[in-house]
């Protein structure tokens, strides 16, 4: 057949969008050792993952690489200057308990309660705190940061994540989903598995902490040993699908699994105090003027509690230099292994649930998925489907199919 000039353009931007869509959902499953980070990996990244420039810590720093090892070793995104979740999620850094990362610091007082649990599959931390100081305008009610955002970069762009939780060894999490708003916080961090993905969902979005990862987020500071989550968002053979706006009903939340072998730990402490906010913050999301006044009252605050933080620092300061002696020397950008699995794809109704479920044979570190959080989250809300994501690709690859069968024929 021999083809128009029309049908040839076609026929290649078909090509190159199916390739592109091939990139995207690869990116999400780079690996990096820890000894030999990259300055940027994702298109669009607004920080870095070298982070040794401001070490041990320091309240400019622009890493966004987090640490998830204990209740009183973790870090959490937040906006780099004040404003909403939805507003900052592409370009969100690192805030840490600990010095020794070349991040920012959770300043004392910010956490009001802590919930780690260690299980077979992942690790968690849960709790509240004040926000605000951390850059999370006051009344956001937030939203999800994953590695899947809809473009197939991550929220925030370039965003990596580690534990030692497993071993004592660092390991890369592939995986992760972090909600944040401004009085409530979640991190749930799974280690490679064929159901990591389904154990950390991210296209729940609009649910909030409780129902994502139901758990203890009541008073106290505690590091604990715990039964593996029931999935998020799926009952039985059926997946809860929330529709384009967050039409449908959610069903209720899976119970908080057991946990056990609990030990009370410290309020994590840095020796680092949160300046005063200098004009009340406002949910407009520009946040230019709030992200000046904060600027100076940060370098004014860095001042004063310098001599504390450096006391704390010092304990610590070994931190980064121990990443290296964990880790291998090579550092080769490598893509996680496809895992084949059987992914049940529900075809929703008007309410949210199927009768039918469609079988996919696909490679579980090639989905592209959708995500990315918005802005006005509430605990308790609706989700963004799974369904919606997948069965976009789905389409989209058999629209492709289709095309290229007609051209070619």
């Amino acid at each position: 057949m021999i083809r128009t000039a029309a049908q040839q353009t076609a026929f290649l931007a078909l090509a190159l969008t199916l390739a592109a869509s091939k990139a995207r959902a690869d990116a999400s499953s780079a690996t990096f050792s820890l000894n030999n980070l990259p300055n940027t990996w994702q298109q669009g990244q607004s920080g870095t993952n070298q982070c040794s420039q401001w070490l041990p810590s320091n309240q400019n720093s622009l890493c966004q690489n987090v640490f998830i090892n204990s209740a009183t070793d973790f870090c959490l995104w937040a906006p780099r200057s004040p404003g909403t979740i939805g507003d900052t999620e592409r370009d969100e850094v690192a805030w840490c308990t600990s010095a020794g990362y070349g991040t920012r610091l959770i300043p004392e007082g910010t956490l009001k309660s802590v919930h780690f649990v260690k299980t077979k599959a992942y690790v968690q931390v849960t709790g509240t705190g004040d926000f605000t100081k951390m850059n999370i305008v006051a009344g956001d009610d937030g939203g999800e940061l994953d590695p899947h955002g809809a473009d197939g970069n991550g929220n925030p762009i370039g965003g990596l994540v580690y534990t030692n939780a497993f071993g004592g060894q660092y390991q890369q999490i592939h995986q992760w989903t972090n909600f944040m708003s401004a009085n409530e916080y979640c991190f749930k961090a799974c280690i490679d598995a064929p159901d990591a993905e389904t154990q950390c969902n991210h296209i729940f979005d609009l649910q909030g902490c409780f129902w994502n990862m139901p758990a203890n987020y009541g008073d106290g500071f505690e590091q604990c040993q715990g039964d593996v989550a029931q999935y998020p968002g799926v009952y039985g053979s059926s997946t809860y699908y929330q529709g384009p706006d967050g039409e449908n009903p959610a069903p209720p939340p899976h119970p908080a699994p057991a946990s056990y072998n609990c030990s009370p730990e410290p309020s994590p402490g840095n020796g680092l105090t949160a300046p005063a906010p200098s004009s009340p913050a406002t949910r407009s999301g520009s946040g230019s003027a709030a992200s000046s006044s904060a600027a100076a009252a940060v370098s004014a605050s860095l001042a004063a509690s310098a001599s504390a933080a450096a006391a704390a620092s010092a304990s610590s300061a070994s931190a980064l230099a121990a990443l290296s002696s964990t880790t291998s020397a090579s550092n080769t950008v490598s893509t996680a292994p496809a895992v084949t699995s059987v992914i049940p794809v529900v075809i929703p109704p008007q309410q949210g649930f199927s009768t039918s479920t469609l079988f996919v044979s696909a490679a579980v570190s090639t989905t592209t998925t959708a995500s990315g959080s918005r802005s006005g989250v509430k605990t308790g809300a609706a989700p963004e489907g799974l369904l919606q994501a997948r069965t976009s690709v789905l389409s989209a690859c058999l629209a492709g199919a289709v095309a290229v069968y007609a051209l070619v024929a």
